[in-house]
């Protein structure tokens, strides 16, 4: 339910909606995972986008928040391979949201306060990646992935 970050389209990045018609949404049990990850700001996954991607043969890889995430690793412990991605340290978690220039000081200030409550979690995760640099760290997950999902790499 968050307003659209430069040039995310609808229906390619996310679903953008509305508070309502996320509500919606919620009350027809429409999601695997939902979160009030922010005030006002619902994130959460739909089902029937989960099952179209199953239905076409396809893997699902979620970048989500960790309550989502571990809520999807505690219905599908064996489908779920999860990764938290941890920062060098959250000073410089804030120096890369600053430079991106996507948000408000407001909103990532209330980034850093969920992040330092949400690196506690990190050991109830399948593996940590830590994000020192962001090619290694790429690498680390492609390789995770490909050996969860069973995929030689060249």
């Amino acid at each position: 339910s968050r307003p659209r970050r430069g040039k995310e389209k609808q229906g390619e990045n996310y679903y953008f909606m509305s508070i309502n018609e996320f509500k919606g949404h919620i009350k027809n049990d429409d999601f695997l995972e939902w979160e009030e990850v922010y005030r006002d700001n619902f994130y959460g996954t739909l089902k029937s986008e989960v099952e179209r991607l199953w239905s076409e043969g396809k893997n699902v890889i979620f970048d989500i928040d960790v309550a989502g995430g571990l809520r999807i690793k505690r219905k599908y412990p064996d489908k779920t391979l999860a990764v938290f991605v941890k920062p060098p340290s959250v000073d410089e978690l804030k120096i890369r949201l600053k430079k991106r220039s996507t948000e408000s000081d407001d909103k990532i200030n209330m980034r850093i306060a969920k992040a330092s409550v949400e690196l506690a979690t990190a050991p109830q995760f399948d593996k940590i990646i830590k994000n020192y640099d962001l090619d290694t760290a790429l690498n680390e997950a492609h390789e995770l992935v490909a050996n969860f999902i069973g995929i030689k790499r060249k």
